[in-house]
């Protein structure tokens, strides 16, 4: 009686039990069995013969670690300077007139600045051999950081030990996954890192459109008025450079100012290039377009162009300047700026606050270069007049490798007639490959027989190169 007792409540319980259920467990059990039999059948078959492993060594090629390389391309025949940078340089044993470095107001062979970087190696040494927050952090690191402060007219200032780390270290200290980042497509190599380190959503306007910024900008707002609680809580942000590395064209920043407080974005601007060379004061695109500082929330900017040392920086408030002092990577884990070369930024302040004309004979001298630019044939210059780098263009558009070829071409024969100008070399990496140039950089040592000598030159090498 108890067994048929407990059978019968047995049958009752599982009476209760959803049908669902039931067949549920059914399916996990056959699924168990047919996955344990097919691991099973896969190892069976998976051991190949002795044979078969003979033959599939012999027939493996393994990709190189070095892919194979034009033996022309560029790389492999580097031109050798062998002497000090400055006005004059000597390429390839050939004593050029240097119109490739970023010897902007001619600070690179500046007595008064060699003389202070001896005294500061004679106190502090080299280098600090640390990062700023662990005993990297010397007496003329804050000195210079108060100083670009006040140089700019911003509540502070953070210094980086290199220029290109500064910018792809303050991008990604800020922009952050799922933010929503407005970039012009002709931002440099360091942005573009900076973007990539940050993982933001990134959307490209034309260059230096701001109607193409303004269309990108309606059709977000148009995503957003679609999920208003998600819009909120992104962070939005432009992107762009005062004056821009690869073409030489100024920053509409006053039209672009008014959009980002329509739309409320925040800016970043790079200000490598105009820092030291636009303004009555050399302050920069903002002192050039009389636009107010603190629109701008983040100024960078390197030490190694106008200001003729290493390093780079940023400048802005308070509140935006400190959060990199803990999140900066390039400030966090990089060995700071050595005293010599912070010593040497200070003093390159101190010349150009006490010397205001030389901004004006730098403008003057751009302008000059500018005018005789156009006179040459065969190429033109679309850049900025009153920018110290000036690119140079094939007029008539070809293949971009074959643009490439002509302008390497141009460049060598200039530096065999003693007129040092680059072609810029670009990575296959950048997220939009620039269109071939000549690289021209305008320094205020340059007098009317040097610029005369430069542009006679330059027309003689195109000729030849391209009339042939």
């Amino acid at each position: 009686m108890s067994s048929k007792f407990l059978f019968l409540e047995s049958m009752e319980i599982l009476s209760t039990i959803p049908q669902y259920y039931t067949l549920l467990e059914v399916f996990a059990v056959l699924w168990f069995v047919w996955f344990i039999s097919k691991k099973v059948y896969r190892r069976q078959d998976v051991m190949p013969t002795e044979d078969e492993l003979e033959k599939k060594i012999a027939e493996w090629r393994p990709e190189p670690l070095i892919p194979e390389v034009d033996c022309n391309h560029p790389s492999l025949h580097p031109q050798c300077v062998t002497s000090r940078v400055g006005k004059r340089v000597i390429v390839d044993d050939k004593d050029c007139l240097n119109l490739g470095s970023h010897n902007y107001l001619g600070l690179a062979e500046n007595k008064e600045i060699e003389e202070i970087a001896i005294a500061t190696v004679r106190k502090y040494g080299v280098g600090s051999c640390g990062p700023r927050g662990f005993y990297g952090t010397v007496d003329v690191h804050l000195e210079l950081e108060e100083r670009l402060a006040k140089f700019t007219e911003t509540e502070e200032a953070v210094v980086y030990s290199y220029g290109f780390s500064t910018i792809a270290s303050a991008i990604p200290a800020y922009c952050k996954r799922r933010d929503l980042v407005f970039v012009d497509e002709k931002v440099n190599f360091a942005i573009q890192k900076g973007l990539d380190a940050s993982r933001s959503t990134i959307k490209y306007f034309k260059h230096n459109d701001v109607k193409s910024l303004h269309d990108l900008l309606l059709e977000q707002d148009e995503k957003d008025k679609k999920n208003p609680k998600k819009a909120a809580k992104i962070k939005r942000f432009l992107i762009i450079e005062g004056i821009y590395m690869y073409t030489g064209q100024i920053c509409p920043l006053p039209e672009l100012v008014a959009l980002c407080k329509q739309y409320k974005l925040r800016i970043f601007m790079d200000e490598s290039i105009s820092l030291g060379t636009l303004g009555t004061h050399g302050k920069g695109v903002t002192e050039y377009f009389g636009v107010p500082r603190q629109d701008i929330d983040l100024i960078m900017g390197s030490l190694e162009t106008a200001i003729g040392s290493v390093g780079g920086f940023c400048i802005g408030s308070t509140f935006v300047i400190e959060h990199q002092r803990l999140s900066g990577l390039g400030y966090c884990f990089s060995a700071s700026l050595p005293p010599l070369l912070t010593t040497a930024a200070i003093t390159a302040i101190d010349i150009m606050e006490n010397n205001p004309h030389i901004f004006k004979s730098l403008k003057d001298t751009c302008i000059t270069i500018d005018n005789a630019l156009k006179k040459v044939p065969y190429l033109e210059t679309p850049s900025f007049p009153e920018s110290p780098v000036k690119h140079l263009y094939l007029k008539k558009q070809l293949h971009h490798a074959e643009e490439e070829k002509l302008l390497s071409a141009i460049s060598k024969k200039c530096i065999e007639n003693n007129l040092a100008i680059i072609s810029p070399v670009y990575l296959e990496s950048e997220k939009q490959l620039p269109r071939p140039s000549l690289r021209i950089c305008v320094s205020i040592v340059l007098d009317e027989s040097d610029i005369e000598f430069a542009i006679s030159t330059l027309k003689k090498c195109v000729q030849e190169i391209l009339s042939q």
